[in-house]
């Protein structure tokens, strides 16, 4: 069996310290995203490409989202744009980085604001929430609305959790 020489020991200590920086979507922070924009190694676009493959995969069985926003790869080209031009505040907070609200949340876009229900569905809100506004101010994309318990549980107290008309019964993934 060869020894371990000090040259061996740091080779391999180097190449564990670059595969532990590797970037990984499916790990990363805002902060390790936002890093990756400024990098060059991501863009908001692939990165919401990679959202859309993993609602595609996930969400017939787990059914946690009830749509994703039409419009969500053309705020991620825009947010890339931006980045490119160096616009201001274009490569901080959650500039570029795709948001998923809960369908009681208010948009005043492509997307249903329904509170899991189908009574609400072609309804149309008079302007975003809030909270949205500050999201869409701060550079957020809207990627799309999650499913919740059909009226947030307000109309029955027997209706089981994660249950809606528009997204069917949710489920808990084992990790």
């Amino acid at each position: 069996m060869a020894a371990f020489t000090p040259l061996k020991f740091s080779l391999i200590f180097v190449l564990l310290v670059i595969a532990s920086n590797a970037f990984s979507i499916k790990e990363a922070s805002i902060d390790d995203l936002q890093l990756a924009f400024k990098q060059n190694k991501l863009t908001s676009r692939k990165l919401v490409k990679f959202y859309i493959k993993e609602v595609d995969r996930l969400n017939p069985v787990l059914k946690g989202v009830i749509e994703v926003n039409p419009d969500a790869l053309l705020q991620a080209k825009q947010a890339d744009y931006e980045r490119r031009i160096k616009a201001p505040g274009s490569s901080v907070g959650l500039h570029g980085i795709p948001i998923l609200l809960k369908d009681l949340i208010a948009t005043k876009d492509k997307m249903n604001n329904t509170a899991g229900s189908f009574a609400l569905l072609g309804s149309v809100v008079p302007r975003d929430a809030g909270v949205v506004m500050k999201l869409r101010k701060a550079g957020a994309i809207i990627f799309g609305k999650a499913s919740m318990t059909e009226w947030a549980a307000f109309r029955s107290l027997t209706l089981p959790h994660g249950f809606s008309p528009r997204g069917g019964q949710g489920k808990a993934r084992s990790l």
